[in-house]
C-alpha cells in the first residue's frame, strides 16, 4: 500500500426516490468538501413505488443518464434502501468475540429479531460500543433487508453501469448527511432536531439529539399530490405538471388554489409525525425542525411551519459549505440541495 493510494475507491452517492434518480460525487480538498459531480433524473411514473423499484430498467435507464449527465467517470456507487424495508435492532454480544465469531453468532441470533425466513434476508452489524452497566457485553447494532430489496438496488445501478460498493439505510445516509447542516442550526449542538423529509410520495421524519437517530417514521405523502392537481386543474401531462410546479407558468389563480392548500396540508403532515413521536417518548416539543426534500424548496413553507407550530423552522442546504467543480451551475444545485440530503450522505461513505 503507497502513500498516495487512496484506501478505498471513491464513491458516487445514488438515491432512488420515487419520482428521480439524485446522483452525487464528493472530494475533498484541503479539509473542505467539493461537490465534483451531480445530477437529478426524472423517473417515469410508478417505476418506483413508495420507495420500492417496481420497474428496474426503467430505473437502470435513469441512472445512466444521469451518471452521463454528471459527466461522471466513478464506476463504484453507495445506494440506499428505505426504512420501511429495514430492521433495525441493538442487540447486546461479548465484548470478547471476534470479528469472525460475531459475524457466526449474528446469523444464528438475527432468527430471533427477523420476521422473515434468513436466507430470504441481506444482514449487516456494526459494533456501537461497550454496554454502559457491563463492559465485557458490547451492544451491536443489526440491520436486516429482504434481499430482494437489496438487489433490486444492485441489479438497477449495474443497469446505469456502475457497482454498488455498499447498501445503506436511508435513515443512517440522512443521519450521516445531519452532520454536514448542523452548524447552520439556531440550537445548541443537543438540541432535539426534527427533519422531515417531503418527497414526491413519501414523508420521513427522523428526530435527531446529539446527532443520532432517536426516532423515525415514514407515512404517505408528498409533492406528487401537488403535481396530480395540477395535473387535473390545468389539463397537463405528468411530465408537463411536473415541469410547471419547478419553473412556473401557470395562471395567477395557482398560488392561492393550489399551493397554498398543499403547504398547509404539508405543515400539517408534519405536525401529525412528530404528535406520533411525542406520544411514544418522553418528549413533548422539539427545538428545531429542519425540513429536506423537494418539497422543502417550495416558497414559504419553512416559514409557514414555524408559525404554525411555533418552533424554528429552516431548510436543509447539506452542501452549503462546500466548494463547486467548475462545472457545477451553482443557481441548480442550490435549488437542489434540500433534495440531496440522503445522496450526500451516501456520497460521504466515500471518506468512511
Amino acid at each position: 500500500m503507497g502513500l498516495f493510494t487512496p484506501k478505498a475507491p471513491p464513491l458516487i452517492g445514488v438515491d432512488v426516490s420515487s419520482t428521480a434518480v439524485k446522483l452525487l460525487q464528493l472530494s475533498q480538498v484541503g479539509g473542505r468538501y467539493r461537490v465534483d459531480h451531480y445530477a437529478v433524473e426524472p423517473l417515469p411514473p410508478n417505476a418506483v413505488v413508495e420507495k420500492n423499484i417496481v420497474e428496474v430498467e426503467a430505473v437502470g435507464d435513469a441512472v445512466r443518464r444521469a451518471l452521463a449527465r454528471s459527466g461522471s467517470k466513478l464506476k463504484h456507487a453507495s445506494a440506499a434502501v428505505a426504512g420501511s424495508a429495514v430492521i433495525t435492532k441493538v442487540i447486546p454480544m461479548p465484548s470478547e468475540l471476534t470479528e469472525d465469531d460475531l459475524e457466526g453468532q449474528i446469523q444464528v441470533e438475527a432468527n430471533q429479531y427477523i420476521p422473515y425466513p434468513i436466507e430470504e434476508v441481506s444482514l449487516d452489524f456494526e459494533v456501537i460500543g461497550p454496554m454502559r452497566d457491563n463492559p465485557e457485553m458490547s451492544n451491536v447494532l443489526l440491520a436486516a433487508s429482504r434481499t430482494e430489496n437489496v438487489d433490486m438496488r444492485v441489479a438497477a445501478l449495474e443497469l446505469g453501469g456502475l457497482t454498488a460498493k455498499v447498501i445503506d439505510v436511508e435513515a443512517f445516509a440522512m443521519e450521516n448527511a445531519f452532520g454536514l447542516i448542523v452548524d447552520q442550526l439556531s440550537v445548541a449542538r443537543d438540541a432535539l432536531i426534527a427533519v422531515v423529509d417531503v418527497g414526491a410520495t413519501m414523508t420521513t421524519l427522523a428526530v435527531l439529539k446529539n446527532q443520532r437517530t432517536v426516532y423515525s417514521r415514514e407515512q404517505v405523502f408528498g409533492g406528487k399530490q401537488l403535481t396530480d392537481e395540477i395535473m387535473r386543474r390545468y389539463g397537463l401531462s405528468y411530465e408537463e405538471a411536473g415541469r410547471a410546479k419547478r419553473q412556473g407558468g401557470l395562471p395567477e389563480s395557482y398560488e392561492e388554489e393550489l399551493l397554498l392548500p398543499f403547504k398547509e396540508a404539508m405543515v400539517q403532515q408534519v405536525s401529525r409525525l412528530l404528535q406520533f413521536f411525542f406520544a411514544g417518548s418522553e418528549y413533548s416539543r422539539v427545538d428545531q425542525v429542519v425540513l429536506a426534500g423537494g418539497c422543502a424548496s417550495i416558497e414559504g413553507a419553512s416559514e409557514l411551519v414555524e408559525e404554525q407550530m411555533g418552533v424554528p423552522c429552516c431548510v436543509a442546504n447539506p452542501l452549503a459549505r462546500m466548494s463547486l467543480a467548475p462545472r457545477i451551475q451553482a443557481q441548480a444545485l442550490a435549488k437542489d440541495a434540500p433534495a440531496l440530503m440522503i445522496a450526500a450522505g451516501l456520497a460521504l461513505r466515500s471518506f468512511d
